[in-house]
């Protein structure tokens, strides 16, 4: 018997993201094929870089940033509708992507972004892997969006953060949701770096570098824009999972890390691990109705 083909459906999240590593890992250490990848912000970066088989590079970049490295990578932008450009981070991502396009990738790939000119999910299936996933994770109001022709493009996130939709018609056994928004605890994870040694006082170098907050403010701006995007992302998952569920969904603690906690990759991605591993005894054991005959 052959190994069981997936669609992979990667949530947007911010710093969530990086649970996306670890339940690909799992995936693949089972014997899974992931013959396609739908994914919006965060979900379309993680899975593209996993398309073009650069995962693996991304992964040691991520492991090796601090709060300091995070802090230099956010160049700070107050005048093309966002607050930081993102220039620093994609010409690492340029390094490593390189110019390859999407249909020449050994998988089918979608990256999912918003139109907001025309109020529409737009899904990048052909062109520039590295332009595509630009445009997908492009947060309002933080980071820059992108325009081509047209069109003004932000988060896929903003409109779509779970994207099932793209990989309905799949030659595939199942897809496999990964929803970056559970309302569960946030797990005890074990990461083998010491956290008291890569955090830096996290606290104390944002508030620093973006905000010079007034000691009596409960929250920065930085933290009404997580809060913000974390209520209207649970509230839109939710219902295009009711809309277009997947056969499997591995749901990943929205308390696992914050938005911006871009310097948390060990144990996050460790995260990813732990919650692929609760639920991959369960892939073979669906109902026969959700399933699809073995490739």
């Amino acid at each position: 018997m052959s190994r069981k083909k997936v669609s992979l459906v990667l949530g947007s999240g911010g710093a969530r993201g990086y649970a996306h590593i670890g339940v690909i890992e799992v995936l693949e250490q089972r014997g899974y094929e992931i013959a396609s990848i739908s994914g919006a912000s965060m979900g379309a970066l993680i899975g593209g870089l996993y398309a073009c088989g650069k995962l693996d590079e991304y992964k040691e970049w991520v492991l090796g940033l601090d709060t300091l490295d995070v802090a230099y990578l956010l160049d700070i932008s107050f005048s093309r509708g966002g607050i930081i450009e993102g220039e620093k981070v994609f010409e690492r991502l340029s390094k490593m992507i390189g110019g390859i396009d999407i249909e020449d990738l050994p998988i089918k790939y979608t990256a999912v972004a918003t139109d907001i000119v025309r109020k529409k999910e737009v899904w990048f299936q052909q062109g520039n892997l590295l332009e595509a996933i630009r445009a997908s994770i492009a947060i309002p109001s933080v980071f820059t969006p992108v325009t081509v022709g047209n069109l003004v493009l932000v988060d896929g996130g903003a409109l779509n953060p779970l994207p099932v939709a793209p990989t309905q018609s799949d030659l595939t056994d199942m897809i496999i949701g990964v929803n970056l928004y559970a309302e569960t605890p946030k797990p005890a994870v074990k990461t083998k770096k010491d956290e008291d040694v890569r955090k830096r006082n996290i606290e104390t170098a944002v508030r620093e570098l973006f905000v010079k907050a007034k000691e009596e403010r409960k929250f920065t701006m930085f933290d009404i824009l997580d809060k913000t995007f974390d209520t209207m992302q649970d509230a839109l998952t939710r219902y295009r999972i009711a809309g277009y569920p997947p056969d499997v969904m591995v749901n990943i603690s929205m308390h696992v890390c914050s938005t911006f906690d871009f310097h948390k990759a060990a144990e996050v991605i460790e995260a990813g691990r732990m919650a692929a591993s609760e639920v991959i005894e369960d892939l073979n054991s669906l109902p026969v109705s959700m399933k699809k005959e073995d490739a």
